[in-house]
């Protein structure tokens, strides 16, 4: 029997505080749950999961979510190349020492 997944203490720590940052935004705009779950599609039983940041809801309704808040636009940009910097120093350590132009055949090679 499988068992359930079960993330890491920083992943569930990181979904309640997005969950607790959905349910704020949406008492800011003073929203019902009943009236978000319609907009996004889905039901209150999950909207609140989400609020509760349950790991089991699939990011697309979280998604769906964000949209219905008008949130959506911060998360096309979580994973952004402007935003890596680890994947940027990585980047910047794999660049070549000395660039060279190619010779062209029958011409006498620069150094």
């Amino acid at each position: 029997m499988p068992t359930p997944h079960r993330p890491p203490v920083a992943v569930r720590r990181t979904l309640r505080k997005l969950g607790s940052d959905i349910r704020d935004a949406r008492r800011r705009r003073k929203l019902p749950m009943a009236v978000v779950a319609e907009r996004a599609f889905t039901s209150r039983s999950t909207l609140q999961k989400i609020e509760a940041g349950d790991a089991n809801v699939g990011i697309g309704i979280y998604a769906s979510v964000l949209q219905a808040l008008g949130l959506l636009d911060g998360l096309g940009n979580i994973a952004d190349i402007g935003n890596d910097e680890v994947g940027q120093s990585l980047a910047s350590a794999n660049l070549p020492k000395r660039v060279r132009l190619k010779s062209k055949a029958g011409s006498p090679s620069r150094e």
